[in-house]
């Protein structure tokens, strides 16, 4: 296949795992980076091998030669530019979440359709083989049917001042890593008889930073029957990142469901018996990479698209409403 020919918003830490070290394992040209620092883009591209350095985010928006924008800006971030991007006629590869609340992520979505271009949200977790075998498991029959969705999601707290932190940047626990554990839940709906929603959520407010949950603890139910729960903070010890599905005769779970490049254990326990097995090591991101260009080039189907962003955002508004948090607001460029 012809590389993808990707344009970098920003020199994100999370751009090193994210986008560079998946170009580099499939063959994709990193081809124009811009940040608000143009040294720490220089460092960025020097260090990366970024083929050239642009003066500003619009600048790699509008450069031809750029076909695919990889967005890892802040939360409040990623609609306004996505939007910049589909208006350039470019696809996007934009991290989660794709937008500040549900009414952006449909305004994304509808302008993508409209420009004939894709938007895929960095959910990257589903296209490792960790993922694949926990839904297949249950798909299997081995474990029963589904009764129950446990799925936490909790990292050390981001530094005092960290953008993850600000409310007008669309910040928050259910934001940075709870849509994980929420997106997972949306995954197994063919298998539970159609999308969950929020029962009810908890939350607690960042002292200082009034509307930002530092955790947040949601309840859901599917309308198969089975249950689930969300558990997400940025206020943990140390980085938890499972998921457990119980069924009638068994459960399977993994023991880092996002990140299984550290971590590949799935444990599968049915009838009494259990085993592990390791599902590989390879970056997800790689995988979410592969699949993007294959659907550019091939038309793969990829469950990541607009449509797909729209619902999880519904479910992070439902969540902020049940938790008597008010929604991320919109940042306007």
């Amino acid at each position: 296949m012809e590389p993808l020919r990707i344009g970098v918003l920003g020199a994100a830490r999370i751009a090193a795992a994210a986008i560079v070290e998946p170009a580099r394992l499939t063959g994709a040209r990193l081809v124009a980076v811009a940040a608000r620092d143009q040294t720490r883009a220089k460092a960025f591209a020097t260090e990366h091998d970024v083929e050239r350095v642009l003066d500003s985010y619009a600048d790699v928006v509008a450069d031809p030669e750029v076909e695919v924008i990889y967005n890892p800006l802040a939360n409040g971030l990623h609609g306004p530019w996505n939007l910049a991007a589909i208006a350039a006629g470019k696809h996007v590869l934009t991290e989660k979440p794709s937008a500040s609340d549900a009414a952006e992520a449909r305004e994304v979505r509808d302008a993508a359709a409209r420009a004939g271009v894709v938007v895929m949200e960095g959910f990257h977790y589903l296209y490792h083989p960790v993922a694949r075998r926990l839904l297949d498991v249950l798909a299997s029959g081995e474990i029963g049917e589904l009764r129950r969705v446990e799925i936490d999601m909790m990292i050390p707290p981001p530094p005092v001042g960290n953008l993850r932190w600000s409310f007008p940047l669309a910040g928050g626990a259910t934001m940075d890593v709870g849509c994980y554990g929420l997106h997972m839940h949306r995954a197994l709906a063919p298998l539970a008889g159609g999308e969950p929603r929020v029962v009810a959520a908890r939350a607690g407010e960042r002292a200082g930073n009034t509307g930002v949950d530092e955790w947040l603890d949601a309840d859901l139910d599917f309308p198969g029957g089975a249950t689930g729960t969300v558990r997400c903070s940025m206020t943990a010890p140390e980085n938890r990142m499972t998921a457990r599905i119980i069924g009638s005769r068994g459960e399977v779970s993994a023991a880092n469901f996002v990140l299984p490049h550290r971590d590949d254990r799935v444990t599968v326990t049915a009838d009494g018996a259990e085993r592990v097995e390791e599902l590989g090591r390879r970056p997800s991101y790689a995988y979410q990479l592969e699949a993007f260009a294959g659907h550019l080039r091939g038309g793969d189907p990829v469950p990541t698209d607009a449509d797909d962003a729209v619902a999880t955002a519904e479910l992070i508004d439902a969540c902020y409403s049940a938790a008597g948090l008010p929604p991320r607001p919109r940042t306007r460029l």
